[in-house]
């Protein structure tokens, strides 16, 4: 019956997702639902001692992110930049090269470090201009960026700083570029297989007639100015957010060291406030490259900003709060059914596959489509199994940087069902449903699951590591 709860309330969050409703208001019936059926006493200190606790903690530490990735997203649309972007990208590949182009903008700013969540508010706008000029239908746009910062830059390709290749360091010893051949070879596959779909896709409603669509939300506003900047200088401000990015990354652990201690009263009588800095190190890096970001376009374009700097920004802010809601519900919900007893019989169940690396890839890939987040979902699996998949895989003679690439390529991929918040995120930024583009953003999702296990089949015949 504990199965069947959390089974329940999953489906019914997912359905409430994909027919549109608000995941903000849904989110705490799913779990607190589950909770009335699992144990009703614990419905009221559920909510507020786990699901609120987990909410809040998520927008305390990522609220800002959310803000100034907005506020940077449509500052490049003001000022005209992603404009300049598309009539480059367009005179360099041409119009039929659309999705490529945004595919690739995507992976450079995810694998330099941007936040997925950035990357969204950072290329819908040029994303929107180069469809609407291309005739491509806006439909298509989640899937497109969905693939480029979602799947191999995320998780597959060796080097990546992003937080799914980062968690599986601390339980298997390694570090950021383990099983570089199996990453890399997955990476490939993944953009291959993501980009025929999207193409067919293109070409389907080319066929159609479709054009980009009519009567549509969040458009992104026409630039009213009279000359674009050139190409290179609207690229700074993207390129600057992911160089200065990973220079934060690097100095700011060695500025202020482990801890942080202050008082918060200049009374002197309040107890210390510490904060750990390596928990924190990586969002103020991402915070820091982002103001850089906005002072650079507002450099570079302070006439046209400064002129629509209000009502871009009031947009920008109520798109964040959205955002980060949706993102943040997400979160609690994940959390509360983690704690309730059906959980843990889905994750002991599927402790008992007998292939490691097998056992390990459904696992994680299942934890992360319950839970809805590819890092809560692998960071349950590990801390939960990570000693069982040690232990197995040594017994099978299977090398920890294998552990580590599987483990990551496999926490992105259900982890994108209608529920997860980047999902819902993407989809409420570019203004479209998941009835509209959802179907897209799954096919990338079953593409980039069935790579995880071609690449356990290409470690056991070749031994690639």
């Amino acid at each position: 019956m504990s199965l069947l709860i959390v089974l329940g309330a999953l489906s019914f969050l997912m359905y409430v997702a994909y027919r549109g409703h608000s995941v903000i208001l849904f989110a705490p019936v799913a779990a607190m639902g589950a909770v009335l059926l699992t144990d009703p006493d614990l419905v009221a200190p559920m909510f507020t001692g786990l699901f609120m606790d987990r909410m809040v903690g998520f927008l305390k530490l990522y609220f800002p992110v959310f803000l100034l990735g907005a506020v940077f997203g449509k500052l490049i649309e003001i000022s005209g930049f992603s404009k300049a972007i598309v009539a480059a990208t367009i005179r360099l590949f041409g119009p039929q090269r659309a999705m490529l182009s945004i595919v690739t903008v995507c992976a450079l700013l995810t694998y330099g470090g941007v936040s997925l969540f950035v990357v969204v508010f950072a290329v819908y706008p040029f994303a929107a201009e180069l469809f609407r000029q291309a005739a491509i239908p806006k439909r298509l746009i989640p899937g497109t960026i969905a693939l480029g910062a979602f799947t191999f830059t995320m998780m597959a390709l060796p080097g990546t700083p992003q937080i799914q290749n980062i968690i599986p360091t601390a339980f298997f010893g390694t570090d950021s570029w383990a099983a570089p051949v199996l990453g890399t070879v997955g990476s490939v596959l993944i953009f291959a297989g993501g980009m025929a779909w999207l193409e067919w896709r293109r070409r389907k409603a080319v066929q159609a007639g479709e054009g980009y669509g009519e009567n549509l939300l969040n458009e992104p506003e026409p630039f009213a100015g009279e000359h674009l900047a050139h190409p290179l200088v609207a690229l700074l401000p993207l390129v600057l957010v992911g160089v200065s990015n990973m220079v934060f990354t690097r100095i700011i652990p060695g500025l202020y060291g482990n801890t942080v201690a202050f008082n918060p009263s200049s009374m002197g009588e309040a107890e210390l406030i510490v904060q750990e800095v390596s928990r924190v190190a990586a969002i103020w890096a991402v915070q820091g490259a982002l103001l850089v970001g906005i002072l650079a376009v507002l450099l570079l374009a302070w006439k046209p900003v400064t002129a629509r700097f209000a009502e871009g920004t009031r947009a920008a802010i109520g798109g964040a709060l959205l955002a980060s809601m949706n993102t943040a519900s997400e979160y609690g919900f994940g959390a509360v059914i983690a704690a309730l007893p059906g959980f843990m019989l889905v994750a002991n169940t599927l402790n008992a596959i007998p292939d490691p690396l097998v056992n390990e890839a459904v696992t994680v890939t299942a934890l992360a489509g319950i839970t809805g987040s590819a890092s809560g979902g692998m960071s349950i699996a590990l801390a939960a199994m990570a000693d069982s998949f040690i232990a197995n895989a040594e017994a099978a003679g299977i090398p920890m940087d294998v552990l580590h690439r599987i483990a990551a390529m496999a926490s992105g991929g259900m982890d994108t069902l209608p529920h997860n918040g980047a999902v819902i995120t993407l989809l409420a930024v570019t203004g479209l449903s998941h009835r509209q583009s959802y179907g897209d953003i799954f096919a990338i999702t079953v593409i980039s699951t069935s790579v995880v296990f071609v690449m356990i089949g290409l470690h056991y015949l070749t031994g690639w590591v």
